[in-house]
């Protein structure tokens, strides 16, 4: 018996085992199909070491190699490094523009303009009860209705008021959670660091750590809804992972680099989260525009209305009603069935109050439907970037079955080859009488 025959029956074999590795790989693919964050896999095939055969030929003298089979050299997953970055830089910019969308959607629903309960409507219903108490100055009712009027109005602008300090509350709440010792950031850069470790375990030891590094590419995907982030890959296997505007690595091989402060320039969702807070973002800005509203409401009133001022306090908090209905004042000369103070004040209607007001509706709905707009452009990139990623490393069932096939008639090859050595050794040794 000869050594090629023998080693023929060995690359046979080789082929079967190949081949139904890649089997293996490609049905470990299709009940994937569905996992959040899977990566697609490839068995790599390579032709083993060949067998060294001298002086085959007599004439040369020269020898020759001889095949001996193929091997799975690896099982690797398909990635895409550029998608992988430009798909986190999206995601950065969508998580910021849902986090600014979605609060300011709610400042929105707060003014509730236009409405018949919106503040619009109840300075309109103020200034009438003042045209109403001028034709009837002398009645103890239209004064009385004044003062409703007066007291529904500051008590909606301290609403919205609180309203708006609640949102400004909601955010910095949003961010604290996220960001503390049991929030998400931790939480999921211990997971990337725990990762990093057994991944350097598992290169060390000569095995590909598919599935660790698809859950620590998840986790970074996570993050990067959260605020910026920058990978580097270290010769070990590990990632540091930079976060937002932070002045150290968020994970950098196995430590956490966590608290650290963050900026609004971080980016992603906690970015604008710390701008929606501040004292210059938005929700502050309409803040202080109403409160603009209710000092030119109590200075044009007062102003007119002289016996006793008829509002005190300079803001949209603080504003309330002075006077009594009994002390309405309606003439400035004090006769008995006077009106011009009560036809001044009634006058005001549309002015600086009102257009002060109209102003700060228009900027809100200006700013929501700014921050929608970016929210939907952002989001339509993400996903563009997404479905090309997944074009990528995703699985396709209809490539995974023709994969399938060819491994599987790869392997009936192989098994036939394997046959037909047994059948020639068959041969060699029961009819040849070795």
């Amino acid at each position: 018996m000869s050594i090629p025959t023998l080693q023929g029956l060995q690359t046979a074999l080789s082929g079967l085992i190949a081949q139904q590795d890649a089997i293996d790989v490609t049905g470990n693919n299709i009940t994937n199909v569905n996992t959040e964050g899977y990566s697609r896999q490839t068995a790599v095939l390579q032709t083993k070491e060949p067998l060294h055969v001298a002086a085959l030929s007599a004439v040369t003298g020269e020898g020759g190699q001889l095949g001996t089979g193929v091997t799975v050299a690896t099982i690797t997953r398909i990635r895409n490094t550029y998608l992988d970055a430009a798909y986190r830089e999206h995601s950065t910019a969508a998580g910021a523009a849902g986090a600014q969308a979605e609060e300011l959607q709610q400042a929105q629903s707060a003014f509730n303009e236009p409405s018949s309960t919106g503040l619009a409507s109840q300075l309109s219903a103020f200034w009438s009860s003042w045209g109403d108490l001028a034709q009837a100055p002398s009645e103890p009712g239209p004064k009385i209705a004044v003062v409703g009027a007066a007291t529904q109005l500051t008590g909606s602008l301290h609403q919205l008021a609180a309203q708006l300090q609640s949102l400004e509350g909601q955010a910095s709440s949003q961010y604290a959670a996220i960001t503390g010792p049991t929030g998400e950031v931790a939480s999921d850069a211990a997971q990337i660091a725990e990762l990093n470790h057994q991944i350097k375990l598992s290169l060390e030891a000569h095995q590909q750590p598919n599935e660790l590094e698809d859950h620590r590419d998840l986790l970074i995907d996570k993050l990067s809804m959260l605020a910026s982030v920058t990978v580097t890959k270290a010769a070990d296997g590990t990632d540091t992972v930079a976060f937002g505007n932070a002045a150290q690595p968020l994970v950098e091989g196995s430590t956490v680099h966590w608290p650290q402060a963050l900026t609004a320039a971080a980016g992603g969702k906690l970015g604008a989260l710390l701008e929606l807070s501040s004292p210059t973002g938005p929700l502050a800005s309409y803040g202080a525009a109403l409160n603009e509203v209710a000092k030119t409401l109590a200075d044009s009133v007062n102003e007119l209305h002289t016996a006793t001022p008829f509002f005190k306090g300079t803001t949209a908090a603080t504003i309330e009603v002075a006077v009594a209905p009994g002390e309405v004042q309606t003439s400035s000369e004090g006769a008995s069935g006077g009106n011009n103070v009560a036809l001044a004040i009634a006058g005001l209607r549309g002015g600086a109050a009102d257009q002060h007001y109209a102003a700060l509706v228009a900027q809100v709905g200006t700013g929501v439907q700014s921050a929608t707009t970016n929210q939907a452009n952002a989001q339509a990139v993400l996903s563009a970037v997404s479905n090309q990623r997944q074009s990528v490393s995703g699985v396709s069932l209809d490539e995974e079955m023709t994969n399938l096939i060819t491994f599987q008639r790869g392997y009936q090859a192989s098994a036939r080859a394997l046959n037909v050595m047994n059948e020639m050794l068959d041969t060699l040794i029961n009819q040849s009488g070795l």
